[in-house]
């Protein structure tokens, strides 16, 4: 080390404290945001910016499926973290029509780091809430920090904002980008009206406009999806996309599976499964998609509850009381299950159970379900509340209760296996992934490059 010129030093973060493989890591982060940006400069996507406090997924999913029936797209949505974002402009394609990118936040700051390597040049906003409160503290705080990304627009850029949100439409004022609404207002450039959804009758609306109106029929099962479709369709119907193919490519979308998905057992119970983030904000939503629902027989299952000011009785207090009112059964599960306050008559008779493990619950839903039933299951994916529904059907064996795996069940796949089985079986994984990436550099190094037709 000592042999290395100051400059090399430098160049390779050896002058500062630390050990190597610290600064080996910060080089190699430094060298892959670098690449990131050169992929920026050199695509010819168009290069969407799609962020909000919620509804920021689906819009990103959904205008990505309308965007495919023109073109190639390269999508980022769930993992929207800085490290996945450089992932995904590190392998862009040059020739991909359009980047669609979902962005999100944990800290104040992230939005401006992360605008100033995507540079959209269409930057989406859904809603502000009350969501990482402990980092923010407040709406006004959520919104300066997501504002960030209007104002990375260049002025040849196009901001697409909520209308019916206070904060949102302020924005406008804070771009040099022209910009353009959505809403349910009759503000909004494109207005969304006749919203109507009641299962298994699935969301329906019809978005007007200054060229026409557009009946859009989906297979979502929320009114309050209205909100990401009405931003979907706006910005397809700005890039120029055919009113026709977008209404034929919202009428395919599937919901996706841990976000309000609709899972039915034969001869069983239909599971409304709305397991990747429970913020007490949008509790409500969901509460009155079940309410809105023709069934027989309705149950809610609520784990853990995220993103509320104060303390936790509550906001499970709330939820009891609410659930309350459109359900004839609620089960709290989770380590904050007790702070239901719920009433004694409701315990004594079956309206509430409280249980401390989703096993315990599974196997309840099991014992009990009926076929002419709808059951919510709301919860934080750390709880992977999904495992109730498939228990329904399936022979779930793993029922950790906190495994640590950031996605759903769904994606692990591991969940016919039990917990204490998937570490050897994620080695093995890694270990063949490893095989498999050296053959193909092997493959690339000693492969000759394939010689020009002589002229």
């Amino acid at each position: 080390m000592e042999q290395l010129s100051a400059r090399a030093k430098r160049l390779l973060g050896l002058d500062r404290a630390g050990p190597l493989r610290s600064n080996l890591r910060r080089l190699k982060g430094k060298y892959r945001v670098a690449m990131a940006r050169l992929r920026r400069r050199r695509t010819k996507a168009t290069v969407i910016g799609i962020t909000g406090s919620s509804a920021k997924t689906t819009t990103a999913e959904l205008l990505a499926h309308i965007l495919e029936g023109s073109g190639s797209v390269h999508k980022l949505t769930v993992s929207n973290t800085f490290n996945r974002l450089i992932e995904k402009l590190w392998r862009l394609p040059r020739n991909s029509a359009y980047a669609v990118m979902e962005l999100g936040v944990m800290a104040k700051g992230d939005m401006a780091r992360m605008a100033s390597v995507l540079k959209p040049d269409i930057a989406i906003m859904t809603l502000i809430a009350d969501e990482h409160h402990s980092a923010f503290g407040g709406r006004a705080a959520v919104a300066a920090e997501k504002q960030a990304l209007v104002e990375s627009l260049a002025p040849d850029g196009l901001a697409i904002l909520n209308v019916d949100d206070d904060l949102i439409a302020a924005m406008a004022l804070e771009t040099v980008a022209p910009s353009v609404t959505f809403g349910r207002s009759e503000r909004a450039r494109y207005h969304a009206r006749d919203i109507h959804a009641a299962y298994p009758q699935r969301l329906s609306m019809t978005i007007h406009w200054p060229g026409g109106a557009l009946a859009l029929r989906t297979r979502l099962i929320a009114e309050h999806f209205w909100l990401a479709v009405a931003a979907a369709a706006a910005a397809a119907l700005e890039l120029g996309v055919d009113a026709r193919i977008i209404a034929e490519r919202v009428s395919t979308f599937e919901p996706m599976p841990t976000r309000c998905g609709v899972w039915q057992v034969r001869e069983g119970p239909t599971f409304f499964v709305d397991t990747a983030k429970t913020p007490f904000h949008s509790l409500g939503l969901a509460f009155d998609m079940l309410g809105h629902a023709d069934a027989g027989y309705k149950r809610v299952v609520l784990g853990h509850i995220a993103d509320y000011a104060g303390k936790p009785a509550k906001a499970y207090g709330s939820a009891y009381r609410a659930a309350r009112a459109i359900c004839d059964q609620i089960v709290f599960v989770g380590e904050h299950a007790h702070r239901s306050g719920a009433t004694q008559e409701d315990r004594d008779s079956g309206r509430f159970l409280e249980m401390r493990s989703v096993r315990q619950v599974a196997e309840h839903v099991r014992a009990t379900q009926r076929p002419d039933e709808v059951i919510l299951v709301k919860g934080s994916r750390n709880l992977h509340l999904e495992r109730i529904a498939l228990a329904a059907d399936h022979d779930v064996r793993c029922w950790e209760p906190v495994c640590g795996y950031p996605r759903s069940c769904l994606e692990c796949g591991k969940y016919l296996i039990p917990f204490e089985q998937h570490r050897e079986i994620r080695a093995a994984e890694k270990d063949e992934l490893r095989a498999v990436r050296k053959r193909a550099s092997l493959w690339r190094r000693f492969t000759p490059f394939p010689r020009r037709p002589s002229t």
